[in-house]
Order: structure tokens, then sequence, then C-alpha cells
């Protein structure tokens, strides 16, 4: 099979849990450092989807990569090619599929419940699961793309996730792993001071969440993953 592609915006968001489900299935994957000044691909021809993951950066801020990234993403929409985004990466799908981006009323931070839609492509996506503990951060969100579902929903941010076809891009972080939460507590402890709010949780909150809330994300995340990858072209 050809490689997944992977695109990480920041040293501190790369694919996490993501890459361990697909070296369990042995899955070929192939890392875009684009934080590093990676180039991305000039076509699809070499891989069997993209996955586009988080950053701190905005898809409105005057980056050269967004706009290679967007076009990439519509190539692949127009090709059927499957794209998956994680925060940063559900944003630029949307913008590459022609929706804004905006600031969220509040940030998201930490871990925080989600609900699963009620009609037949959340059901799709999300099989028996109505409502789990995700874990956010994030500052703005993304309106819907024409012809996208919304999927997914917070108390804070009723857009947490779109489906169009075999495309998937989660507001939210179902990839994160204990190593991740545990860096992102230290490398974002000032932008939590900083922006005190209803869905803003403590470091040591997270922490403290984790052993009762990761198994069961990591739980979604595989029967989501599952369901993408099996619309990668062979």
């Amino acid at each position: 099979m050809k490689a997944v592609a992977v695109f990480r915006h920041s040293p501190g968001e790369g694919p996490g849990y993501f890459a361990t489900f697909l070296e369990r299935r042995d899955l070929p994957w192939t890392l875009f450092r684009v934080d590093a000044g990676e180039a991305l691909p000039a076509t699809l021809e070499s891989f069997s989807g993209l996955v586009f993951m988080g950053g701190p950066m905005s898809v409105n801020d005057p980056l050269p990569w967004i706009d290679e990234a967007c076009a990439l993403i519509r190539s692949a929409v127009a090709q059927g090619v499957p794209v998956l985004g994680h925060c940063l990466g559900a944003q630029l799908m949307a913008k590459a599929l022609g929706a804004a981006v905006t600031r969220n009323p509040v940030k998201e931070i930490g871990w925080g419940e989600v609900r699963v839609g009620q009609d037949a492509s959340a059901r799709d996506w999300f099989g028996e699961t109505r409502e789990f503990m995700a874990f956010h951060w994030h500052g703005e969100t993304f309106a819907l793309p024409p012809g996208a579902a919304c999927i997914l929903a917070s108390p804070y941010c009723p857009q947490q996730a779109f489906a169009l076809g075999p495309h998937l891009a989660l507001q939210c972080h179902v990839e994160m792993t204990t190593t991740m939460i545990e860096q992102w507590c230290v490398g974002g402890a000032a932008e939590i001071s900083a922006h005190p709010g209803p869905a803003v949780q403590q470091p040591s909150a997270m922490r403290q969440q984790m052993a009762q809330h990761l198994p069961a994300l990591n739980a979604v995340a595989d029967h989501l993953y599952s369901r993408w990858i099996s619309g990668l072209r062979r």
C-alpha cells in the first residue's frame, strides 16, 4: 500500500496515537515536518491518504505553506483521496473547502465532554458512541464546508467535527498520548494563565484525569481511524 502522508506543523504536535494506530496495523506512513521547512508534496501519486495535525498558528495567518496545504486538500478531495484533520488540520480542511475559520467565543483547553450527532453520518463514524471526554486546545472554530455534516459538538464549540464522504475533520484532539499531554501542560502553562475561562482547565486537573479519560479516548480514536483507513487509496 502507498504511504499515508502526515503533516506536522509544530514540533510538539506530531501524530501521537495516530502513529501508534498505523504501526500496529503495519500501515506505512511518511512524516512531513512543515515546521522545519520541509516542502509539501507536489502531487498525491505516492500517498494513500493525507493527515494534517495541529499547531498554534491560525489558518488565517500569512504563512506560505497554508495556501499550498489548502490546494493539496482540494486536490485530494477532488480525487477521492481521504483527508483527516486534527484541530488546525481540521481548520485547514474547512478553509480549503470554502468555509470560514473564526475565533471561538471561548478558548477550550483540557478535558471536556463532546456529544455525537444524531444523523446517519455521525453514526457511521462513531458507531454506538454517543458522548465521550475529548481533549481540547483551541481558540478558533470552523464553519461547515458545503456538503459537510457536523457530527460532533461540545457545550463551548458546536462544530467539533465534520464529515464529508471519506474525509474527517476533528476540532478536538483524539490523537493524544500521555507524553503529549505532559508536554502541552508545560509548554502551554502561560496560555492557560493568560486565558482563564469556563472551558480552560488547569494543568494539574489535566494530569489527574489522564488515567480516567485517556484509555477511552484511545478507543474512540481506534474506531474513527479504522473507519478512515477503510477509504485509503490502495
